[in-house]
């Protein structure tokens, strides 16, 4: 999984200060990360909650690799997704609408109380 996000979405990100990454002032795309989800996880827990979920329903956190990128020209956090497999090869991309905290997306709240309706919803229809 590839993710970037405008700079705002990553300032004081764990990793980004035990590393010593300097993102505020960047003009152009910088990598600030690749490894895998598990270390993704600790080094920027506000930020990459997809990259967590798309783990646990993948290979696992230990062999779902990540790349992180801070742009400063971006307004969306974006995430593409790519599947390598014996039996198929796909990408897909998302492009979020940061919330009023920008190190998530508004997708993200939306899903929560969504979920939560639904555990007291009468009748449920589909996952």
């Amino acid at each position: 999984m590839i993710s970037k996000k405008p700079v705002a979405g990553l300032l004081g990100a764990p990793h980004l200060v035990t590393n010593g990454i300097n993102i505020e002032g960047i003009t152009e795309p910088l990598r600030v990360f690749r490894g895998n989800a598990r270390e993704a996880a600790v080094g920027f827990p506000a930020n990459l909650n997809v990259a967590v979920a798309l783990s646990l329903a993948g290979i696992g956190p230990d062999r779902t690799i990540v790349e992180i990128w801070a742009d400063p020209a971006l307004t969306r956090n974006t995430h593409t997704i790519q599947v390598e497999a014996d039996s198929a090869s796909f990408s897909m991309s998302i492009e979020n609408v940061p919330s009023e905290n920008p190190k998530t997306g508004i997708i993200t709240a939306l899903s929560v109380i969504s979920y939560l309706r639904k555990t007291r919803a009468p009748l449920r229809v589909g996952s």
